[in-house]
């Protein structure tokens, strides 16, 4: 037994010892050993392209430092969007459009896998444009005219997420498949028929994992920017009408914890008023202990404006009587703006 017990201890040691003990060098901290060389000179006449570097560090363009009392702000809360599956179909004016909370890069295959399953050819497709347009079909619902339909599906004004919609044209029988598209459907009752129909589809599907690469900037650029960076005031871009962005932003601040106790359409403000938790009596001790600390709200009253541009509108955020916050306090609201826009 003792012997036995010696052997394992032996055993013990020698495997501890690892490689070395083998005879074989490890060699796991050569590259401290490593000295800088320099680049490479190739004689004149040769191409030197195929050897530059691959890994260019990119020179920092923001030169600014933190202060040393800076302190990371909490993470903003979730937007009520981003652990739901929406897909519903909204109106605004004489515009009808499908919402999918998800980017075009995944409702784009969607949409021609559709196309596909239903036997409707496809006439021409852009994805610059996000637009898909059929070749004239025949519906058993109509069969004296033909039918075309032509579907965007363009980046959405949430986050990650898209818009679909439905324009549609008929004609007599023997139509030219190369005549020129009305800016209007010639059916509003069609194009709604046709829309509920995408609509039916991407709700009832159980995997979007499906995604187009080639589809990754599909339907054009995003239609909200956060302009936070290198600005005296940060403001969110919002590319369309002052009257759609009036109702997105109407919904974005009833979701994201706003309370509007006031609006002015003419002018373009609402004010609100908003709870923030700040930490009180804190110490040192007290950011690693819960005694000497506690957790109060209190409520914040901002005035909100969307000034108007010729095709877009910004959105700014203020205290009430009209003075700046502090950059990190307006980036903070409008984030939590930005995240519920739909």
């Amino acid at each position: 037994m003792q012997k036995k017990i010696s052997m394992l201890i032996m055993t013990s040691i020698f495997l501890s010892a690892g490689c070395g003990w083998l005879g074989i060098r490890d060699r796991s901290n050569d590259y401290l050993l490593e000295e800088e060389t320099s680049i490479i000179v190739m004689p004149d006449g040769l191409s030197y392209d195929l050897i530059e570097d691959i890994f260019i560090i990119p020179g920092s363009e923001n030169n600014k430092t933190m202060s040393l009392d800076h302190e990371v702000p909490r993470p903003n809360p979730a937007s009520v969007n981003t652990f739901e599956q929406i897909v519903k179909i909204q109106s605004f004016e004489d515009r009808r459009w499908i919402l999918v909370n998800l980017p075009p890069s995944e409702i784009w295959p969607r949409v021609r896998g559709i196309l596909s399953r239903n036997g409707v050819p496809s006439n021409r497709v852009d994805g610059a444009r996000g637009m898909i347009d059929t070749a004239w079909i025949n519906l058993k619902s109509d069969e004296e005219k033909l039918h075309r339909f032509r579907i965007f599906v363009v980046p959405g004004i949430g986050v990650g997420s898209s818009e679909v919609s439905i324009l549609h044209n008929h004609a007599e029988l023997g139509a030219d498949a190369s005549s020129l598209w009305r800016q209007t459907s010639d059916s509003d009752d069609r194009g709604r028929e046709f829309l509920e129909l995408v609509a039916n589809d991407l709700a009832t599907a159980s995997d979007f994992s499906q995604v187009s690469l080639l589809a990754q900037n599909i339907g054009g650029e995003p239609k909200v920017k956060e302009v936070f960076v290198d600005v005296d005031e940060p403001y969110i871009e919002i590319m369309l009408s002052f009257d759609r962005s009036w109702a997105s932003l109407s919904y974005s601040l009833s979701r994201g914890g706003f309370s509007i106790t006031d609006r002015n359409r003419t002018e373009g403000t609402f004010i609100t008023e908003h709870k923030s938790e700040a930490l009180v009596n804190q110490t040192f001790l007290s950011k690693w202990f819960s005694f000497g600390s506690k957790d109060t709200e209190s409520e914040v009253s901002y005035k909100i404006t969307i000034k108007r541009f010729e095709s877009k509108v910004h959105v700014f955020i203020r205290n009430l009587d009209g003075s700046y916050l502090t950059i990190p306090d307006a980036t903070r609201l409008l984030a939590i703006v930005r995240s519920n826009l739909s």
